[in-house]
Formats: structure tokens, sequence, C-alpha cells
């Protein structure tokens, strides 16, 4: 079972290359509408618990992280699995249960769109 969301940062066109939906933060200030589709991103990564499980996931060997590798950031498991569905709900995150454990993974894509979003052209 798969969960994947669009994330706000990608144009959700199919496209070889990565395309951000926004130009460099350095480049223009952001339209209303692309404030508003970037602004869930930002949300999520706010929180220091969904930063460090985001990290966690991305430093992961192999891209991907079973839920019992990641949960040891400090909270109880429902707060866990309340971050990674945040995560996952602004694209941030995919995830796949695999018998009784979820594996979550960050999409290279991602991570691309968001060094675009926060290099200087």
């Amino acid at each position: 079972m798969s969960n994947a969301k669009v994330l706000p940062l990608l144009d959700p066109e199919p496209a070889e290359a990565v395309a951000p939906c926004c130009p460099p933060l350095t480049e223009r200030p952001f339209s209303a509408e692309e404030a508003e589709r970037t602004a869930p991103m930002f949300k999520a990564l706010g929180d220091p618990v969904r930063l460090r499980l985001f990290s966690a996931v991305a430093s992961h060997e192999g891209g991907e992280a079973c839920v019992c590798d990641i949960s040891d950031v400090g909270v109880s498991q429902p707060t866990v699995s309340h971050h990674l569905k945040k995560l996952r709900e602004a694209g941030l995150l995919t995830s796949e249960r695999r018998g009784t454990w979820v594996y979550y993974r960050v999409e290279p894509s991602v991570l691309a769109a968001m060094g675009q979003l926060l290099t200087a052209r």
C-alpha cells in the first residue's frame, strides 16, 4: 500500500527532469499561489520532531527506513505516527506497508526540488 502524494514543490506534470513549482527564493518573490503550494512543506519541517524524522529517513542507508528504525526521537509511538502522517500529507515522505511494519522513503525528486528552491541561481 502506497500513500504517495504530490509534493507541493513539484509540478504535478510528469517530466524527465525535476520541475520545481517555484523559482529559487533568491530569484524573485513568490506569488500568492506559489507561497500557498510551498508553505505546507515548510510548515511540516518547522517542527523539530518532524525535521528529525525526515532527516532520519533521508539519511538512512538505501534511502528508506522502517518506522522501527527511526522512532527513537524522544516522543511516544503514537506521536511519531502523527508526525510521519503530517510529513506524508505534505508530500515529503512516501510510505509502504510490508507485513506489520511501514517503510518510509524520501524520493530523490523531493530532495532535488527542495535543493533547487533553496539554491541561488
